[in-house]
């Protein structure tokens, strides 16, 4: 029990003196730490609900998915009949009532198409089934449906990919700590504390981004484009909201010369007029395709394409080599930035589409930090009058167990970058009302063995290694419930959750080793007789 060697001391008083540091930071203004020399220390970061925010439900457009896949799979038919050995012979593809379907001129290759095309497709999980139903119509005619298995299992592929493109392009704004998880299968909620403005987060985290530079079919008839009728092989898409051509239609190719996935970077910059442009930079086999079809295309106009709607139809003047191009129209210097981190992240694999949005003022915030500080003090005072009342001595060590805990938890939360929610101030009053009860078992197990007749020493000795075992099966009580909380709660629960555990591990080691290291240099120093516990 009197064993406590120096270096064992130094130890655990070095161990606390670097949680009260760490805490230190975030219990005074930014501006103030920065001016004291503690800006670059880690500190704690305040929820929604404490330092205001914007808020905003996304849900996948689970509708045209269907519609969607069958689209992505003409290209990937034709380049596998093409690139066959020997190539096979396809009419045209159709992808009328969400099936894909054409015929085999030869009909002798429609076993080897056959093959071919289920190369296409993939195993939905362990069922047995596959993502595309592949069948043999009149004998030559290839029909492809997506099956609902393949559906279920591409919503939940994108969502993944989304959620993490989404965290991508919050993560450029340069917010701290916000909260981006998965809600359902088709969901996705977002929180960013420190942003007051729900409009700018939804246009950036809500843009699909999909980017795509075709060659526009200057042999289109003008009358039929304008009524909506696309030559073979063209597609009519309209100028962009805000450009100066806004709403009209232009006829294009289908096939894209280079899609974002070809993007090395995209910066935002301006041009020679000063104008805000998009700068991007294409992967190597991009600048390699771009350069050939700007070669083979001088004079003719291409279209840059975002989310199938027009931004430019710049003419080629000249091949383009240096595997670089400039996306120009309405932009200011914040939409070409937001446009710049949606292109730089990627695109987003399914549509999202804001089904509530939400925005908490800082007042609030303030005022909750205000209550908790409050009932913290409350709380922290009267734990400390009944400790010193109730046991004296060992009250008041129990007492500087309390008031270092609640630095501690602090500077642990500050060194795992944490966020402290309302439900973690409602944890962390909870914890320092719990975090006596150790002491408490201790003190009253003292007080039993001093009623046995037990010397001072051997009381102590025996008062804190039999609660130890009662302490130690009631926090891991406890430490389950929380982790449980962490682990499949969200949001609020989770922040409720992190503070009790931190609560649970410190409050045992300053209840426990810090009085008992407490008590024994008092006791070695003073040698009682006697003890009023």
């Amino acid at each position: 029990m009197l064993d406590f060697p120096r270096w064992k001391i130094a130890s655990i008083i070095g161990v606390l003196l670097i949680g009260i540091l760490l805490a230190v930071p975030s219990l005074m203004p930014e501006s103030t730490a920065k001016q004291i020399g503690l800006g670059g220390m880690p500190r704690i970061n305040m929820g929604l609900d404490l330092a205001g925010g914007s808020q905003i439900l996304l849900e996948a457009d689970t509708a045209d998915v269907a519609k969607t896949r069958v689209s992505n799979m003409v290209d990937k038919v034709r380049d596998v009949m093409r690139d066959s050995t020997p190539a096979i012979a396809i009419g045209d593809i159709s992808t009328a009532n969400g099936a894909l379907s054409f015929f085999v001129r030869d009909p002798t290759r429609v076993d080897a198409a056959v093959e071919q095309i289920r190369t296409l497709t993939s195993p939905v999980g362990s069922t047995g089934t596959r993502d595309w139903d592949v069948q043999v119509v009149d004998s030559t005619r290839i029909v492809m449906t997506p099956t609902k298995g393949g559906i279920s299992q591409f919503v939940d592929n994108a969502m993944e990919g989304a959620t993490d493109i989404v965290r991508k392009r919050i993560d450029a704004l340069g917010t701290k700590e916000p909260t981006i998880i998965r809600q359902g299968t088709d969901r996705i909620l977002v929180q960013v504390p420190g942003l007051a403005d729900p409009q700018q987060l939804k246009a950036l985290i809500g843009k699909t981004a999909k980017l795509e530079f075709k060659l526009v079919d200057v042999s289109a008839d003008p009358a039929k484009v304008a009524a909506g009728q696309a030559p073979i092989g063209d597609q009519i898409l309209r100028y962009a909201p805000g450009q100066p051509q806004a709403g009209t239609p232009v006829a294009v190719h289908r096939r894209a010369i280079i899609t974002g996935t070809d993007l090395a970077s995209a910066k935002q910059d301006y041009d020679q007029n000063g104008q805000a442009v998009v700068n991007i930079s294409f992967k190597s086999q991009g600048a390699r395709s771009f350069a050939q079809v700007t070669q083979q295309n001088v004079g003719k106009p291409f279209a840059i394409i975002l989310d199938n709607q027009v931004l430019s139809a710049p003419r080629i003047d000249e091949p383009i080599l240096g595997g670089t191009a400039s996306i120009s129209g309405s932009f200011t210097p914040q939409s070409a930035q937001d446009l710049a981190i949606a292109l730089q992240s990627g695109a987003l694999p399914i549509a999202l589409k804001t089904v509530e949005e939400r925005t908490v003022g800082p007042g609030l915030g303030q005022d909750s930090i205000h209550a908790g500080i409050i009932a913290s003090a409350i709380a922290v005072a009267l734990v400390v009058a009944f400790m010193f009342l109730t046991y004296g001595r060992f009250g008041v060590y129990a007492n500087m167990a309390v008031i270092i805990n609640v630095f501690v938890i602090l500077g642990a939360m500050a060194l795992l970058n944490a966020t402290l929610t309302l439900p973690g101030i409602a944890g962390f009053v909870l914890t320092i009302g719990t975090a006596v009860d150790a002491n408490v078992l201790i003190n009253e197990r003292i007080r039993e063995e001093r009623r046995r007749g037990r010397g001072v020493v051997q009381s102590v000795e025996l008062g804190y290694k039999e609660a130890s075992r009662t302490i130690f099966e009631a926090n891991v009580t406890h430490a389950i419930a929380a982790a449980i909380m962490l682990v499949l709660g969200s949001g609020p629960i989770k922040g409720f959750a992190v503070v009790l555990l931190l609560g649970i591990a410190t409050s045992v080691f300053t209840a426990v080793t810090f009085t008992r290291m407490m008590v024994a240099l008092w006791l070695r120093r003073h040698r009682p007789q006697a003890i009023h516990i």
